[in-house]
């Protein structure tokens, strides 16, 4: 979820007070122990974030950075697109820091890279990867970090079908995101494909479209070292990183347009009817207006799926601030014979109209969404749902990411901002931990770190909950309040929107695994 998307695992008075500076104690509560350390940060990682630059210009970057578990990066490299003006960067080296939370700072120096380096903060949700936002103020942006394997680092391990979406903006700054699937044959080339696109400069999204020749290539420098790559898909020249033969990060590199995002390998029997796929689904967009109001956009909903209808669908809507919920709506849903895994969605409301969503399977429980309501470009994921939630079978270690931008106010002129932050959530729904964020639309304090939080989770049922954190006075910053709608998916993790008039907010929280 990317600008002019809000950012993802991925898009304000309640945080002008934040943007104030002052006030408050300078302390940091003990973290909740659950046994990370700088060894747990250990091997070569890719990274994948996007965001917007210090002119407000959609930016992007993918890469890779060695650990050596003990608070020092050996190498990294990475390929950045900001505004269309895209460079190749190589880091002269690094340190990082983590803490028994998971939580810490990673710094990557040199290269010249947009002020001479990137200065992270992650939280880590296991000794695999974690999320990450950036804090250096030279740009806002967030995403992810995933360990390689540095064994597929070769044509042969991507075989097979993938899924893949790409977001951000088309070469006239219109929002853009695009979702397909492609199969390859472990030689570089591709053998089919079907793409759906939706671009905020052209009358209507495209449907379904046969993917054009398309190619991958090892970098014969870097490539067997650091799994990047290059890759032509449906005319679009991309760089790539290998996290395994499961799993692509991508980044756009031509003058067409500047997107980011991942290919995932399709696992599992991908249904191809509505028969074979069943059960109670979440799905979170983050999507911008190409008409009417042209603001940011975070919606959040679920719906039952039984052969073909949608029942009890659930969604909420923060559109620039005006928070809509609806609830009891019906629909359909189809899935395509062919077996990419392709299938749409679409359910209407009496008051606000249609809602109309493609989708492609990863597996028969996990999708990539693309927005095709009249007037919307979004991008997303869906996710099978528990068949039971309490509070008890949530309860454990999470680490979050959220991303959004701000409604001007006094104390902040608008634009992104990204959190990161580790909390447990207790058998009773309370919450506790620490939170670090950007706001360089902040007319004071842009960057605070270790602020304690606090807040409540009560889980009621698979559909809709409530779900409040605090940030409390500490680092610099005062009291405020963030109120969401939360869904939970597979695995526990929680899919957020903010349900506040102040800002349009989307992330996710991220069940831990301890070291």
């Amino acid at each position: 979820m990317k600008h002019p998307f809000l950012s993802i695992a991925i898009c304000l008075t309640v945080l002008t007070a934040a943007c104030g500076g002052g006030g408050g104690s300078t302390t940091t509560p003990p973290p909740t122990t659950t046994g990370f350390s700088n060894s747990s940060l250990n091997g070569q990682y890719a990274f994948e974030m996007s965001g917007l630059d210090l002119n407000g210009r959609f930016i992007a970057r993918v890469g890779t950075f060695t650990a050596n578990g003990s608070g020092a990066i050996t190498s990294a490299i990475e390929d950045v697109n900001d505004a269309g003006a895209f460079s190749f960067v190589q880091f002269t080296g690094g340190t990082y820091s983590i803490g028994s939370d998971g939580r810490g700072t990673l710094t990557l120096t040199g290269g010249g890279s947009l002020g001479g380096g990137l200065g992270l903060s992650i939280a880590l949700s296991s000794t695999k990867g974690g999320l990450a936002v950036q804090i250096d103020q030279n740009a806002t942006s967030s995403g992810s970090l995933d360990l390689q394997n540095a064994s597929t680092f070769s044509l042969p391990n991507i075989t097979g079908q993938y899924a893949f979406d790409l977001a951000g903006q088309d070469a006239s700054a219109a929002p853009l995101s695009i979702v397909g699937e492609f199969a390859t044959n472990g030689a570089g080339g591709l053998t089919s494909g079907v793409v759906d696109t939706n671009d905020g400069s052209a009358a209507a999204p495209t449907g379904p479209t046969a993917l054009s020749p398309s190619t991958f290539q090892m970098d014969t420098t870097f490539g067997s070292s650091s799994g990047r790559g290059t890759a032509t898909i449906n005319g679009q020249t991309l760089a790539f990183y290998i996290v395994d033969g499961t799993r692509l990060k991508m980044i756009e590199e031509d003058t067409l347009a500047i997107t980011v995002g991942d290919a995932f390998a399709q696992t599992g029997a991908i249904p191809t009817q509505a028969s074979a796929l069943n059960g109670n689904f979440a799905f979170i967009i983050s999507a911008a207006a190409v008409t009417g109001n042209f603001g940011n956009i975070a919606r959040v909903g679920s719906a039952a799926f039984n052969a073909g209808s949608l029942a009890n669908v659930s969604l909420d809507d923060n559109n620039a601030g005006k928070y809509s919920k609806l609830t009891g709506d019906a629909g359909t849903y189809t899935i395509d014979s062919a077996g990419s895994g392709r299938g749409k969605f679409t359910f209407t409301d009496s008051s606000f109209g249609t809602f109309s969503y493609v989708f492609y399977l990863l597996s028969p429980t996990k999708a990539v969404v693309l927005e095709t309501s009249g007037g919307v470009v979004g991008t997303g994921s869906m996710s099978e749902q528990p068949s039971s939630l309490s509070n008890s079978s949530l309860a454990g270690n999470y680490a979050f990411n959220w991303s959004g931008v701000t409604i001007p106010s006094s104390g902040n002129f608008g634009f992104e901002e990204d959190f990161a932050g580790q909390y447990t959530l207790g058998g009773s729904g309370s919450i506790t931990g620490a939170i670090d964020f950007t706001e360089l639309g902040s007319t004071s304090t842009p960057v605070f770190t270790g602020v304690p939080l606090t807040g409540t989770f009560p889980a009621s049922g698979t559909g809709r909950n409530t779900y409040q954190v605090k940030l409390n006075p500490g680092n610099g910053a005062p009291s405020a309040t963030i109120n969401f709608a939360a869904y939970v998916g597979s695995g526990n993790t929680v899919y957020l929107v903010t349900t506040d008039s102040t800002r349009v907010t989307a992330g996710s929280a991220i069940l831990q695994t301890a070291p």
